[in-house]
């Protein structure tokens, strides 16, 4: 009986001792997604890593010294940029906040209502409405960008705010990702609940369905929001006074005249690197509200 049972007792050769399973392997790397991934933040950041030193370099380092080596010019740079034409740069900076936060906001708000309309509510033609305007993402921005000028313009319109704000109010990309994020955080019970209580459509919209549908909300306007920022094309078919210029077209035509006065080139550069700093800011600011509700989802549970 001794012999039977330390036999049992005994592990078979080659196997971890209590489970029978073979010898515990290294898990592997997956060497072929993270070298793709450091390649792709490479391709990325190494434009922002240039545009950072080169703005440190003065005009005569910027084409003198290597390229990733910083300079000792950027408190000249900033005092040069500040001082071009009475500090127009921060006009156009001004300019670049007012289209992207009035528009990104407005977008949101159309965006919240057209989306929880499209969620919510069962009516003919939903989904032939829907597909409208999701065809709209599909559209390249040069071929609305015409369209529109000579609407505004026949609206007597263009070279004014107006011009580059309309335009931006709605966005398809928007709506689809509201009315995806509808569907899946307001449930049909709350809604039929809120009026079994005898609330109103639009009450039950801003106090019930609204607080639910915020983290996707402010995801719509951070995206709207760098939509807007970045927009190029737009402005410069809209635009003639430069006083009204956001930052990009503002940039554009520093780098134009650059080419007969190379010491524009380093206010571009400063200007460029300046630019960032409101989007960057304005993701970490946005950022908490994705983290309280990620929270909140985890306390509720």
């Amino acid at each position: 009986m001794s012999s039977v049972a330390l036999s049992k007792a005994e592990p078979v050769a080659g196997t971890v001792p209590g489970t029978g399973r073979g010898p515990a392997r290294p898990r592997r790397v997956a060497l072929v997604p993270t070298l793709t991934l450091l390649l792709g933040a490479l391709y990325c950041l190494l434009p922002v890593a240039w545009v950072v030193i080169a703005s440190t370099k003065s005009g005569n380092e910027l084409f003198s010294t290597f390229t990733f080596w910083p300079g000792t010019g950027l408190t000249e740079n900033l005092a040069d940029l500040n001082a071009y034409r009475d500090g127009v740069y921060w006009k156009w900076m001004g300019n670049s906040a007012l289209y992207a936060g009035v528009g990104a906001l407005l977008s949101t708000c159309v965006s919240a209502v057209s989306g929880y309309a499209l969620a919510v509510y069962r009516f003919r033609g939903r989904e032939t409405l829907f597909n409208v305007l999701l065809a709209g993402v599909l559209m390249p921005p040069v071929i609305l960008a015409v369209p529109q000028y000579l609407l505004l313009a026949r609206a007597d319109l263009t070279d004014s705010y107006l011009s580059v704000l309309l335009p931006q109010i709605l966005s398809p990309y928007g709506v689809y990702l509201a009315r995806i994020y509808a569907a899946a955080s307001v449930p049909p019970d709350v809604v039929e609940a809120g009026r079994m209580d005898g609330a109103g459509e639009w009450r039950i919209f801003t106090r019930v369905a609204l607080p639910m549908m915020l983290p996707g909300l402010v995801t719509v306007f951070l995206f709207q929001f760098v939509a807007i920022w970045n927009n190029f094309l737009l402005p410069y078919i809209m635009l003639s006074d430069d006083e009204k210029f956001p930052i990009t077209l503002g940039l554009h035509t520093l780098l134009e005249q650059g080419a007969n006065t190379p010491a524009l080139y380093t206010l571009v550069i400063t200007g460029a690197f300046l630019a960032v700093f409101p989007l960057v800011a304005l993701f970490l600011v946005i950022q908490r509200f994705w983290n309280l509700d990620l929270l909140s989802g985890a306390v509720k549970s």
